[in-house]
C-alpha cells in the first residue's frame, strides 16, 4: 500500500480490487475531482478501541428487505418474452427504473458478489448469534473475491490464479481450474455455468459439475469486476454484463461467449455492474455513474459523481449508492440524474459496496469504520469502529450485518444499532464479503484461506 506503486483497494464481486493510482487519472484533472496522493491520511490510533458509536437519533430497524428486480425462480432469472421485455423499455423510457416491492435473496443461495442483480446484498438467511467455525480450505493464494454458494457447493477465486469448487458441507474440493492470472473478480453462477473474470485478460465460462472451460472472453485488459446476468431482449437466451480495465463494459451472450456490445468510458470499470428494469449501472474510474440501455448498449445518462469511483453501486428503486475516493457516500436519483444526498464524515475514501434495506444503507469505510445511514436522507444511524480498514462490502442477513475488516476479524453486527453481537479473529485482513446461505457464511482472507462459520 505503501509503495510508489500505491493501489485502490475495494470490493467487485469479491473484490472491487487493485485499482492502479496512476492509471486511474480523474476526469477533470485540476479540479475537485484530481487524485491527491496522501490527501487520505491512514488512521495510527491502532489502539482506538473496538465498538460502536451511536447517533443521537438511532432509528428503529425494518429488518432486512430491499426493492426487488426482474429477478426469478432459486434458479435464476426468469426468461422475458420479446413482447414483454418491449413494454418494460418502453416503461423505462418514462421512468427508468420502476418501483419494487420489497424482496431479499432466498435463504438457500447466494449466486453473485452481491447476491441478486440490484446488488443490494440482503438475504433471507438467518445466521446463529454465535457462529463456529465450521471448516476452513487453504488455497495458494489470498482470497479476496467472495465466494457464491449454491446446490451446496461453494465457488470461489483466489490471487494463486485458480477457481475452486468446495462442498458447503465440509469444505472438501470438488475441482479446481487453473486461469491465466490472478482471480480477484467474483463468480456468478447461473444455471448449470460458472462465469468468472481474471486478471489475466480473460472472462471465463466454466461448467460447474466440473469445472471444465465452456469458453472465454478476452480483452485488452484485466478483469477485476464481475459479471452481472439478464435475459436477451428476444427472451431467447441470457446475456451478461461485465467492466473492464479496457475501460469498457462489455455485453457478452452467456451461452457463446461472443461480444454483443461494449460501451466505453474514460477510465477503468473496476465495480461489477447493477441490472434492473432494462437498464444497467455502474460507476467507474472515470468519476461517473453510467447507465446504459441493456438491449443496445446505448447511454441513457451520466452523472457526476465528483470522484472516481472504485466499488459498485446499490440499485433500488431508481436510486443508486456508491461511495467514491473524494471521502463521500452518494445517493443518486437516476431518473432524474441528480444527487439525492451526500454522506461525509472523515477524510478517508469509501471503497467498498454498501448494502441497501428498506430504511437503512450499510457500508465500510477506510477510516475503519462500518457506516449505517438513513435509506431517505443520508444522516448518520450508527458507526461501528474496528481497528483496520473496512474493505469488505457487508452483507445483511435479517436483522444481522456480517463484514470483515483488515483487522483480521469477521464481524456480526446488530442492524438496529450497531452493537457487536460475535467476531472472530482470522488474523490475517479480511477484504473479501461474505457470501450466506441458510444458517452459514462463507468468506476469504488475505491468509490464502476460506473459511466457513454456522450454527453448532
Amino acid at each position: 500500500m505503501h509503495s510508489c506503486l500505491a493501489f485502490i483497494f475495494s470490493r467487485t464481486h469479491g473484490v472491487e480490487t487493485a485499482c492502479d493510482h496512476r492509471a486511474c487519472t480523474p476526469r477533470h484533472a485540476g479540479s475537485s475531482t484530481e487524485m491527491r496522493h496522501g490527501g487520505a491520511r491512514e488512521w495510527a490510533a491502532e489502539d482506538l478501541p473496538r465498538g460502536t458509536k451511536m447517533n443521537e437519533e438511532t432509528l428503529p430497524g425494518e429488518g432486512a428487505r430491499r426493492g426487488g428486480w426482474l429477478h426469478g425462480s432459486q434458479r435464476g432469472w426468469v426468461p422475458v418474452p420479446g413482447i414483454l421485455w418491449a413494454v418494460v423499455i418502453a416503461l423505462g423510457c418514462a421512468s427508468p427504473f420502476a418501483e419494487a416491492a420489497p424482496m431479499a435473496t432466498p435463504a438457500d443461495r447466494w449466486p453473485s458478489f452481491r447476491g441478486d442483480p440490484s446488488l443490494s446484498a440482503v438475504s433471507d438467511a438467518r445466521l446463529p448469534a454465535s457462529p463456529v467455525l465450521k471448516w476452513s480450505f487453504k488455497a495458494g493464494g489470498p482470497v479476496k473475491s467472495t465466494a457464491a454458494i449454491v446446490g451446496g457447493v461453494v465457488y470461489v477465486g483466489s490471487e494463486d490464479a485458480k477457481v475452486y469448487a468446495l462442498r458447503l458441507s465440509d469444505g472438501t474440493k470438488v475441482w479446481e481450474f487453473a486461469a491465466d492470472g490472478p482471480v480477484l473478480s467474483s463468480p456468478l453462477v447461473h444455471g448449470d455455468r460458472l462465469y468468472i473474470g481474471s486478471a489475466g485478460t480473460n472472462l471465463f465460462a466454466l461448467d460447474t459439475k466440473n469445472g471444465k472451460e465452456v469458453w472465454r472472453y478476452g480483452i485488452e485488459g484485466e478483469f477485476k469486476s464481475s459479471a452481472n446476468v439478464f435475459p436477451s431482449p428476444k427472451g431467447n437466451g441470457q446475456w451478461l454484463v461485465i467492466g473492464g480495465y479496457d475501460n469498457k463494459l462489455h455485453c457478452i451472450d452467456a451461452s457463446t461467449g461472443k461480444g454483443v456490445w461494449s460501451y466505453e468510458t474514460g477510465n477503468f470499470v473496476n465495480g461489477a455492474p447493477a441490472v434492473a428494469d432494462g437498464l444497467t449501472a455502474f460507476g467507474g474510474c472515470d468519476a461517473i455513474v453510467h447507465v446504459v440501455n441493456l438491449a443496445d448498449g446505448t447511454k441513457a445518462r451520466e452523472v457526476e459523481a465528483g470522484a472516481y469511483i472504485i466499488g459498485s453501486a446499490a440499485v433500488v428503486d431508481g436510486i443508486a449508492y456508491v461511495g467514491h475516493y473524494e471521502n463521500e457516500f452518494l445517493a443518486i436519483d437516476l431518473r432524474k440524474g441528480e444527487v439525492r444526498w451526500r454522506y461525509r464524515d472523515r477524510n478517508f475514501p469509501y471503497g467498498g459496496s454498501p448494502a441497501v434495506t428498506a430504511d437503512r444503507v450499510i457500508f465500510g469505510g477506510r477510516d475503519k469504520r462500518v457506516h449505517c445511514v438513513d435509506r431517505a436522507t443520508g444522516k448518520a444511524v450508527w458507526t461501528f469502529g474496528t481497528r483496520g480498514k473496512v474493505e469488505s462490502s457487508p452483507v445483511v442477513a435479517r436483522d444481522q450485518v456480517v463484514v470483515g475488516s483488515d483487522d483480521g476479524r469477521v464481524y456480526l453486527l446488530g442492524l438496529k444499532d450497531g452493537r457487536e453481537v460475535w467476531s472472530y479473529e482470522i488474523g490475517q485482513p479480511v477484504q473479501s464479503s461474505p457470501a450466506v446461505v441458510n444458517d452459514r457464511m462463507v468468506i476469504g482472507a488475505d491468509d490464502g484461506s476460506v473459511y466457513c462459520f454456522g450454527g453448532p
